[in-house]
């Protein structure tokens, strides 16, 4: 299984096996996953409001977010609130992957933004 990391930005390819096509599917694979990938697909947002979006408990939402931010599928910045407080906003860095089959062997494309 195979992994190749696309940027919109240009039109190569460059050939990285991290993440790994069998990390990608176990990571699409779990409905939590899904809706937390699906509420910084909207919009950034921070870790609570991740959670409600997604109708997951925060512990869920941070997991899930932590292993997206770790496979470089999503990234975080932080932001000073008003009240002096810095607060995460989660945001999608990857715009879409597409999974193929060819003679056995299994490959993920990934484009970002």
């Amino acid at each position: 299984m195979a992994a190749r990391k696309a940027t919109l930005s240009g039109p190569s390819y460059e050939d990285d096996p991290s993440p790994p096509a069998a990390e990608l599917l176990d990571l699409f694979g779990d409905e939590y996953t899904r809706k937390v990938f699906k509420a910084v697909s909207d919009e950034p947002r921070g870790g609570r409001a991740v959670a409600e979006e997604a109708g997951v408990s925060r512990p869920t939402a941070y997991r899930r977010l932590n292993a997206l931010k770790d496979a470089g599928l999503v990234t975080s910045k932080y932001q000073i609130a008003a009240d002096g407080h810095h607060r995460e906003q989660f945001i999608a860095s990857a715009e879409h992957l597409s999974v193929s089959l060819d003679g056995g062997d299994i490959e993920a494309v990934v484009e970002f933004n």
